[in-house]
């Protein structure tokens, strides 16, 4: 125990000038000259500017006449042990680094795309829950490696305020974590609920206004938790370093009314997220009559590690608002509780990113999963239909290939397309290079049917043969009327497909059957018949029919 003097608090040395400190002598005139006090309590001397350990190792050897201090260590230092705070952060640093690199397994798992994207379902939504636990183990890194020099600094200074920044942002991210969550589990559920009927919901409805803005709302009430706690003056968190100086700065700083405040608006965002889980439930899950039936439907419904997750959020909730209120039981106090501190304050967060990485390896890809429902629901319509899928194998077997290969077909049909509208483009020249595909095909073909080939009678060539008149030139409409336009088209394509029907033969509908005095004769392959006459489909050979284009 020191011996002080009323001189400026200093020991007792040998003369008035003289001093001990740590059995070094320092001159006492140079020191209050140089405006230095010595604070006994944590053994350092200071004058506001300059600040140095005394006591051993550390004491000076010595102080010249111009203030400086031969073999001094300056106060803001690492210069002491860990202690239990370092040890237990390190520890919960290790489970934090070894669920990060879980986590990024999962972001890739459930982030992977095997279907199109949608416009009403980004990917990037089933994304956000991974992102925030990313965020949330860095930031818990960040702060518990931090924290290890809350304890070597002998004199509090910068580790104590970046160490609870960092736990502040945590307790953000494992809120925004949870709500992710619950919100796109919601999101998955209307994703089954609308697959099989794209239309069964519709997107301004009542119920989906409530899920544009509650994000909305939920986000806001986070920012203002943010707002309240960030931007302040962390300096007077740093004013540890006597017993006067936590009572007078470091106390009323970290139980302001802004800590408070903030502790509501996270309380908050607790309470949008259950209400983001009741409207999931209501929405797309069997409804139950009944106050008591509904409840023990809510709970039944809720996935399990919500159950565990929501208490757990409520947790870190609790224990924000317990600081705001108890210093001793604060973070911000370089000697709480640490009991409380890690319990309340990392334990929750850890164990909410454990439970959502167990329940992510347990869960498939939503893209595979809505694959593997849509075959389900494809197998149970052909068992309706009494309709057999044959295995994939089953065509190789049996020699049914297709001629060409894939990329032989798709060219083929890019160059049917051309490019332009099917009804009003390149029409005739489809039908021509049809035409002449077909009868390539029937003059390679070696047949023993004993009929007459049929043969298209909508090319130029067969109309030069006389059987069909050619078809009239497609003159494009000029007006402004759409309707009229697409009646045109409509009426060019079917004059081009069928050349021998008559134009005006849907003006006879609904006046009854009128048969013509012209001879019956066979139609050809795409003409149709104007007799009234069943027993030619009977006589005659059987119409071939190649593609759509013919019928």
């Amino acid at each position: 125990m020191f011996l002080l003097t009323t001189r400026d608090s200093f020991p007792i040395g040998d003369n008035a000038t003289d001093t001990v400190i740590s059995n070094v002598h320092f001159n006492l005139s140079t020191l209050n000259f140089w405006n230095y006090t010595y604070y006994p309590t944590n053994g350092t001397l200071s004058n506001e500017s300059w600040c140095f350990l005394m006591y051993p190792p550390y004491t000076p050897k010595g102080v010249l006449t111009n203030g400086t201090f031969l073999n001094s260590t300056w106060c803001y230092l690492a210069t002491d042990p860990i202690g239990d705070r370092a040890r237990a952060g390190i520890g919960f640093a290790v489970g934090f680094a070894l669920c990060l690199m879980f986590v990024l397994m999962n972001l890739k798992k459930h982030g992977e795309l095997h279907l199109p994207a949608e416009k009403r379902f980004y990917p990037i939504g089933r994304r956000w829950q991974w992102y925030w636990a990313i965020f949330v183990c860095a930031a818990a890194l960040i702060g518990l490696f931090t924290g290890i020099d809350v304890d070597r600094y002998h004199v509090v200074e910068l580790p104590i305020v970046l160490n609870n920044f960092f736990w502040f942002l945590m307790q953000m991210g494992i809120m925004a974590l949870v709500w992710e969550g619950v919100r796109h589990w919601g999101s998955w559920m209307e994703r089954q609920f609308i697959d099989p009927n794209p239309f069964v919901l519709h997107q301004n409805d009542k119920r989906g206004m409530f899920e544009f803005w509650l994000p909305l709302f939920f986000y806001l009430m986070l920012w203002l938790n943010f707002f309240l706690i960030v931007p302040r003056n962390w300096g007077a968190i740093e004013l540890q370093r006597s017993p006067s100086q936590t009572v007078e700065n470091a106390i009323p700083a970290a139980t302001d009314n802004r800590f408070k405040a903030a502790t509501f608006c996270l309380f908050v965002c607790w309470c949008t997220t259950m209400v983001s889980l009741w409207h999931s439930i209501r929405h797309y899950e069997p409804r139950n009559r009944g106050f008591f039936n509904r409840i023990i439907g809510f709970l039944g419904y809720m996935p399990f590690r919500f159950v565990l997750m929501l208490p757990l959020a409520l947790a870190v909730v609790a224990y924000q608002g317990l600081s705001a209120w108890e210093w001793h039981l604060s973070p911000l106090n370089a000697k709480t509780n640490l009991l409380a501190m890690y319990l309340g304050g990392y334990a929750p967060t850890l164990l909410i990113i454990i439970i959502q990485i167990i329940g992510g390896f347990t869960r498939p890809n939503e893209d595979r999963e809505l694959i593997r429902q849509r075959r389900a629901r494809g197998h149970a319509i052909d068992q309706d239909l009494g309709i057999i899928r044959k295995p994939a194998w089953w065509r190789r077997v049996n020699g049914d290939l297709p001629a060409g290969n894939m990329r032989d077909r798709i060219m083929r049909n890019v160059r049917e397309v051309g490019g332009g509208r099917a009804t009003a483009q390149q029409i005739e020249r489809l039908t021509e290079r049809r035409a002449a595909e077909a009868e390539a095909e029937a003059a390679n073909r070696n047949t023993a049917i004993e009929m007459n080939e049929l043969r298209r009678t909508t090319s130029l060539r067969n109309n030069a043969r006389g059987s069909a008149p050619p078809p009239p030139p497609y003159t494009p409409y000029g007006g402004k009327s759409e309707q009229r336009r697409n009646e045109r088209t409509m009426q060019a394509a079917a004059t081009l497909l069928f050349p021998g029907a008559s134009p005006g033969a849907s003006t006879d509908r609904g006046r009854g059957l009128e048969v013509n005095n012209e001879p019956v004769r066979r139609p050809g392959t795409s003409e149709r018949s104007s007799s009234t006459a069943s027993g030619l489909s009977t006589s005659g050979p059987p119409q071939q029919i190649r593609s759509m284009l013919d019928i």
